[in-house]
């Protein structure tokens, strides 16, 4: 399988710390040898950075572990290929224009392409069943899209989406618009706020700690969510499945729970 990470934080900051142990599970902790990408919203842009080669080993990444940019949305994905060749157009996460927003996306499972309704506005660049599904999703939600609506005022219909396609296999999403970060459990999600006051975490995969009440202030909070915890002596919260979460700044602001459906495809 793919694996994600998420950051939503109060104020810009950094995920240095985080990324730099997300990336050796692309091809040295972990298999997910087959790309990475991450995306930084900054205002109304976005920086995105994309390579087809392994994280653990792309030059890109090791540009991104050493030049800390700071954000208040980042969503990131590292891919174990299983629908399309391995190549950037096929590389997470994918991002369109909607809402005069930019939302961007990235997901972790997988799904027959053919059981994914066609989308009604988008279409797919490559040839993977994530891409496929992001454009059916923003093509469901842009319907109800009027005067620049947030992401947050269509919770509801994305929740319902998002339990509709999980009959159809494994579909762990993170999703956002710039303002919010929408989260989607099918199998496998954590996550875990910080705030002061801060203490040290430890990688789970580079023998690396920090000590976050050195880096921060006492107005910080900061979420991240990954497939499995990057940290080994910190508490996460271990969603299960059909729960989904908006975090805006930092904050859980929204919850929700559909169905536990099983799988009947196994997850790669």
């Amino acid at each position: 399988m793919c694996e994600l990470m998420a950051m939503s934080a109060k104020l810009p900051t950094d995920i240095s710390f985080s990324f730099t142990g997300f990336v050796e599970r692309g091809g040295n902790t972990g298999p997910h040898k087959d790309g990475f990408g991450i995306c930084f919203y900054d205002g109304k842009g976005v920086r995105e950075f994309k390579d087809h080669n392994p994280s653990c080993r792309s030059p890109i990444a090791q540009f991104l572990q050493n030049y800390p940019i700071k954000s208040t949305n980042v969503i990131s994905h590292i891919r174990q290929a299983n629908v399309g060749d391995i190549s950037l157009e096929n590389t997470h996460p994918f991002h369109r224009e909607m809402c005069g927003r930019i939302w961007t996306f990235a997901h972790n499972g997988q799904m027959a392409i053919t059981d994914i309704p066609e989308p009604r506005h988008y279409k797919p660049v490559g040839e993977t069943d994530s891409e496929k599904l992001f454009c059916w999703l923003l093509g469901e939600l842009r319907s109800r899209c009027q005067n620049n609506a947030p992401m947050k005022l269509q919770a509801e219909l994305l929740e319902k989406q998002c339990n509709y396609i999980n009959q159809f296999g494994v579909s762990n999403i993170l999703m956002s618009d710039g303002e919010s970060l929408f989260v989607f459990c099918s199998t496998k999600l954590s996550w875990i706020t910080r705030r002061a006051p801060f203490g040290k975490a430890h990688l789970t995969d580079a023998d690396i700690t920090i000590d976050f009440s050195a880096v921060t202030t006492e107005d910080d909070i900061v979420t991240v969510i990954a497939t499995q915890p990057l940290t080994d002596n910190e508490i996460w919260q271990a969603m299960v499945p059909g729960e989904s979460r908006i975090f805006e700044l930092g904050e859980c602001v929204r919850e929700s729970y559909g169905p536990k459906i099983e799988h009947k495809k196994a997850e790669k």
